[in-house]
């Protein structure tokens, strides 16, 4: 399932500062990480954005959307949901703003508070570092074989 993230939202929650200067691609670095070992793609969002600095970006596997100064994600998050009609309930949001939470539920989407997808997030990356490891690892057999394949180039 796909997700729509209010970034400034979720940034503490995961032990990052707000008053960090790279808080935000911090953030975006680890949802490129679960988004690489979930499949799931990612959406987020955050306000605050200077003139001429707002708009989308794609990241890597991440579209970042910078909200202008005078706008919320939040408000962002409901114009995009609202705008996929129906499809809106193929989509989670993450955040912990119970406006937010009202109106994700109004547009049927799903509802994740952010402490819960923190949770989730680490799970994610904790498997997929284990993956990562458990794949670097070779057999017994493995390491015989290329040793004698080494030991014949010789």
């Amino acid at each position: 399932m796909p997700y729509l993230i209010d970034g400034h939202n979720l940034i503490p929650k995961l032990g990052l500062r707000l008053d960090e200067p790279d808080d935000e691609l911090e953030l975006v670095r680890l949802l490129q990480d679960f988004v690489r070992i979930t499949r799931h793609p990612v959406e987020v969002y955050f306000d605050g954005a200077p003139a001429g600095q707002a708009g989308m970006r794609k990241i890597g596997i991440i579209k970042a959307h910078f909200v202008r100064q005078g706008l919320t994600a939040d408000s962002a998050i409901c114009r995009r949901l609202e705008s996929m009609g129906k499809a809106a309930g193929n989509w989670s949001v993450v955040s912990s703003d119970r406006e937010v939470q009202a109106m994700v539920k109004a547009n049927k989407a799903v509802t994740i508070r952010s402490e819960e997808f923190v949770d989730q997030l680490r799970a994610a990356l904790s498997t997929g570092q284990k993956s990562s490891q458990e794949e670097a690892q070779l057999s017994k057999q493995e390491v015989e074989e290329w040793l004698r394949i080494f030991k014949q180039g010789r």
